[in-house]
C-alpha cells in the first residue's frame, strides 16, 4: 500500500469513527443497550474510537518504515482533528434531528 493511500485509509476511517457515536444508537455500531446512549457514554466511545484510530496508524507507520516521535503536541492536534470530523454526526444528533 502506498503512502497516499495509507494517509487517505486513516482520514476516512477517522471520519467514518467520528460520526459512529452520534448516528447510531449502538455501542460502537454493534451492541444494542437497554437505555439510550447518554453524552457521556458518546464521548468515551469517541475517545475509545480516537484510540483505535490512532492504533491503525501507528500500525501503517510501522508497516511503512520508522515510527516517527511524537510529543503531546501531536495529539493536541490530532485530538482536535477528531473532534472537528466529528462535527456533523453531532450537529444530526443534537441540533438537527426531532426527538419524539
Amino acid at each position: 500500500m502506498s503512502q497516499h493511500a495509507a494517509i487517505f485509509l486513516v482520514l476516512a476511517t477517522a471520519l467514518l469513527a467520528a460520526n459512529l457515536p452520534f448516528v447510531s444508537q449502538r455501542l460502537f455500531g454493534l451492541v444494542a443497550l437497554r437505555r439510550g446512549k447518554s453524552l457521556a457514554v458518546r464521548l468515551a466511545e469517541l475517545v475509545a474510537l480516537y484510540l483505535a484510530v490512532g492504533a491503525l496508524g501507528l500500525g501503517l507507520e510501522k508497516r511503512a518504515g520508522q515510527i516517527a516521535p511524537q510529543g503531546w503536541e501531536f495529539y493536541a492536534v490530532t485530538g482536535a482533528l477528531f473532534l472537528t470530523l466529528a462535527f456533523p454526526g453531532f450537529v444530526y444528533r443534537y441540533l438537527m434531528r426531532r426527538h419524539g
